[in-house]
């Protein structure tokens, strides 16, 4: 007699093909206990109807495989408040330099465009001024006075060694060789007042004018402006023809190499950020390449009108990013009291149940169940746990949504 047989005699309202999935356990049971009954020999405890409960499977190595399943394991960590928040890549403002006009004129000639890569020292504008022309004027003839007073410096300093002489055989007075020692020390400090007032001239035009030769298209009487940092020119208000004032911005040059990202954390949220936090950033547009950043600046107050706080994030290494981009970014706050936590992707919602995936390896398949679990506090990557598996256990992170579709078919009665 076989079990289906003697199953439908024992109780023949349990058809097997009207059972649902928790009426075929019973049945499985049942069939059990009736070939015991009958002194039959019960299944092998592998056998699939014996073995299977609900929410677990056995999985062969191929299909293990092709769901690609990554292991992560219930650890016991300090909880670490994360905020997520979007971001701007910007130039860290100590690599930027904002390069004003020095006098006032009409530019003449802009030799840079935004995106020009310049060298330090090297002509950005020219600007046509009657201070340099001044300057210039005032240099030639400092140097004309110079040559002058040099000369009133020789001619004193022969006077006072011959009065000193003339007076040594008593052709001379003492008085006549204390004014030729004085007429030569006055000689002497007029000379270097020239000096000081022709190096002043030259400071002044180097200053217009800059060290290094006139780049093209300039003449002697052109204001050079140039930069005095190597960079790449970020912005540009100077425009051919305008007029300008001191201090009027032309040019911007920064180090693109030096990138921050600047983010506005609600109050509340920014509690927890100090500087030297840990921050896992991504572009808007390209979202699965991460990169590493450090919390460098948390501003000590609150701003009144939006309620946020700013927080600035220095970028780790070299990296193809660019100024202006938009990011989103998450920061690891301050770490509390040690707690259970797993991968945010190992908790699955299952009617109604929040579950994870536990894993063990069946030869070279693999067995997953369903537990349920209590959640407490969530991040983007992380969960913790409040009850459900102990520390050590081994999870489905990746792949766990295939893991419990696989259950929940079995659940239904699938194959």
């Amino acid at each position: 007699m076989t079990a289906r047989t003697m199953l439908t005699r024992v109780h023949p309202v349990l058809a097997p093909r009207a059972l649902s999935a928790t009426a075929r356990a019973a049945t499985a049971t049942l069939t059990l206990a009736v070939l015991a009954a009958c002194g039959g020999e019960p299944a092998p405890e592998d056998a699939p109807a014996a073995a299977a409960t609900l929410d677990t499977a056995t999985l062969a190595a191929e299909a293990v495989q092709i769901a690609g399943f990554t292991l992560d394991t219930v650890r016991q960590r300090p909880w670490q408040t994360s905020v997520s928040a979007p971001g701007r890549l910007e130039l860290d403002p100590s690599a930027l330099e904002t390069i004003g006009s020095i006098t006032e004129g009409r530019i003449t000639h802009v030799t840079v465009r935004v995106g020009d890569r310049v060298a330090a020292g090297q002509a950005l504008v020219m600007i046509h001024s009657h201070e340099i022309m001044d300057a210039r004027s005032r240099y030639a003839a400092a140097t004309a006075q110079v040559a002058a007073k040099e000369a009133e410096r020789d001619l004193a300093r022969t006077a006072a060694d011959r009065a000193r002489r003339l007076f040594d055989n008593k052709a001379m007075s003492v008085a006549d060789v204390e004014r030729a020692d004085v007429a030569r020390k006055v000689a002497l400090a007029n000379y270097e007042e020239a000096v000081a007032e022709r190096d002043r001239a030259k400071a002044l035009i180097e200053h217009l004018a800059g060290l290094g030769p006139l780049p093209a298209g300039a003449d002697e009487h052109d204001v050079i402006i140039r930069t005095p940092i190597a960079g790449v020119v970020t912005s540009r208000e100077a425009q051919p023809g305008t007029v300008v004032l001191p201090g009027t911005p032309l040019i911007t040059v920064g180090n693109p190499d030096r990138l921050q990202i600047g983010m506005y954390l609600p109050e509340q949220s920014a509690a927890g950020v100090q500087p030297g936090a840990t921050v896992r950033y991504a572009l808007t547009e390209a979202p699965t390449e991460r990169y590493d950043a450090v919390v460098t600046r948390v501003a000590p107050t609150v701003d009144t009108l939006s309620r946020t706080v700013a927080v600035v994030a220095q970028l780790r290494g070299r990296t193809t990013v660019r100024a202006e981009s938009f990011v989103q970014a998450d920061i690891e706050g301050k770490g509390t009291a040690p707690t259970l936590v797993v991968p945010a992707s190992a908790i699955q919602a299952m009617q109604g149940d929040t579950v994870v995936i536990l894993s063990e390896p069946r030869g070279e398949g693999m067995y997953l169940k369903a537990v349920p679990v209590r959640v407490g506090r969530r991040t983007t990557d992380r969960v913790e746990l409040l009850g459900g598996v102990p520390a050590g256990t081994v999870v489905v992170a990746r792949g766990a949504a295939i893991a419990k579709a696989e259950l929940l078919k079995r659940r239904g009665g699938g194959e």
